[in-house]
């Protein structure tokens, strides 16, 4: 499968983005349930589905440019397609000293930010630091860890190591990223209000700004249209987490920030649902799995 990807790497942004467009339709049109889902999500939201028909197209796009995103070599610069909005944002946080929490949503190329920030931060206040969860194709796993890992950029599968490393980094100001509305395994969430349903919402980040200190700034990486490239908005620091920072109680706190970060999920979602995999089962009840 890696020659495939090699391949399709090497084709223009433009073309893939067509490819995948066809991709997201196809889907569309082959799975009933992956209609419901979508069409559930969206009315949850409070959209017409009118301004969510684009995000069926664009889920077929993020599958078919992840070989370029992936196989881009290190030397060369993915800012090259990328326009930056709202960097004073994490000038402002990073200049507090405590670190800052990149996080965002299921929308847009969410593939392709960490790698931008990496690139814009990672010089100045050493590279940021992310996890996942593998995939559990051995194949696709290798890819993984092959593609994702990068100059100034450690990406690290789940793991206690792996959070002790973020602990570390935002103690030296430095950076991480996490993708916030993933549902994750039995234990390590709770359950929050997102668009008025409760969700199993990870407490990775909320744990990590309590315990740190550090500034949680949301990101979106929105994909232009025509293949013209991304658009990386850093939008303004989590209002409110200085009083739960403060207030000394912890499980309160925790939900309290919890959905706050929700909150600001949403306003993403919202300012470009034609973007969000609004086919991403959001509401599922969590697996039973542990670090």
């Amino acid at each position: 499968m890696l020659w495939l990807f090699r391949f399709f790497a090497l084709w223009p942004l433009a073309a893939l983005h067509a490819l995948g467009g066809a991709l997201g339709w196809l889907v569309w049109a082959l799975s009933p349930r992956y209609r419901a889902q979508f069409r559930a999500h969206v009315a949850q939201a409070g959209l017409p589905f009118e301004r969510a028909r684009p995000a069926i197209a664009e889920a077929g796009r993020f599958v078919a440019e992840l070989p370029k995103l992936w196989l881009r070599p290190a030397s060369q610069s993915c800012l090259e397609q990328v326009s930056v909005e709202g960097q004073t944002h994490a000038e402002q946080a990073f200049a507090q000293g405590r670190g800052v929490i990149f996080f965002g949503p299921h929308c847009g190329s969410f593939e392709l930010g960490p790698q931008a920030l990496a690139e814009l931060y990672g010089p100045l206040h050493g590279p940021i630091t992310a996890i996942y969860r593998p995939a559990r194709q051995p194949w696709l796993a290798r890819l993984e860890r092959m593609a994702r890992d990068r100059p100034l950029l450690r990406v690290l599968p789940a793991s206690l190591s792996g959070i002790r490393l973020m602990h570390k980094s935002l103690k030296a100001n430095q950076a991480v990223a996490l993708l916030t509305d993933q549902v994750p395994p039995e234990g390590l969430g709770v359950w929050a209000p997102f668009f008025g349903r409760p969700a199993y919402t990870m407490t990775l980040a909320a744990r990590l700004a309590l315990q740190s200190g550090a500034t949680l700034l949301p990101v979106s990486c929105e994909r232009l249209p025509c293949g013209r490239g991304y658009l990386l908005k850093i939008w303004p620091a989590l209002a409110g987490l200085d009083d739960a920072q403060a207030s000394g109680k912890p499980r309160a706190d925790l939900l309290q920030v919890v959905t706050l970060i929700n909150q600001a999920i949403e306003s993403i979602v919202l300012s470009q649902p034609g973007q969000y995999l609004w086919g991403y089962a959001r509401y599922k009840t969590p697996r039973k799995e542990a670090l």
